[in-house]
């Protein structure tokens, strides 16, 4: 196997940390291997591989998912800078149902988070110029997407912001609905 693979306190989520090939030239690693994941027991038909570029620390993108049959598992690293990666259980009846983790990614770390189907997913810039590449197994399907308030008192996530700081926003972020507003969605 091509990487070390770390379950977190949420059922089916997992930090992967690839083996690094280095010498004097520099170094080679793998981002993925189907035939890997299965062997540890993870089975994910990757389709569609997608790129977001911050430019100022403080950005914070989430928490996103698509709703229904339209919903993606998402394979996700950093490729430039470092960021705190965020994962919701939204799965009805789950025993870590409405719990969050989170796990640090950067470039020189090369960690990979695995956030299955059914879960809300965010991430806060720790760094300006992040580059952060998403490897998602269901298409991208605008009319299912969907977010939750970063700020949401049901989950009660620490992004790390200090009294009195605000993250970077996108506008439907800042407007998005809270937890309670939807009822149950997986």
């Amino acid at each position: 196997m091509q990487f070390k693979l770390t379950e977190t306190p949420l059922r089916d989520v997992y930090i992967l940390e690839p083996k690094v090939f280095g010498d004097h030239r520099g170094w080679f690693l793998e981002t993925w291997s189907k035939r890997d994941l299965e062997a540890a027991g993870l089975h994910y038909d990757f389709v569609q591989d997608n790129q977001s570029y911050s430019a100022h620390k403080g950005t914070l993108r989430g928490l996103h998912f698509q709703k229904g049959e339209a919903s993606q598992a998402k394979l996700v690293r950093c490729v430039r800078g470092a960021i705190l990666d965020v994962a919701v259980d939204l799965r009805h009846g789950s025993p870590t149902y409405k719990q969050w983790t989170s796990v640090e990614l950067s470039a020189e770390n090369k960690r990979e988070f695995l956030v299955p189907r059914g879960f809300a997913h965010g991430f806060v810039t720790l760094t300006d110029d992040v580059e952060f590449l998403y490897r998602v197994d269901n298409y991208y399907a605008p009319g299912t997407e969907a977010s939750i308030r970063y700020d949401d008192p049901e989950f009660g996530i620490d992004w790390g912001f200090k009294d009195g700081e605000k993250p970077i926003l996108a506008d439907k972020d800042e407007a998005a609905p809270y937890f309670k507003d939807y009822g149950i969605l997986f």
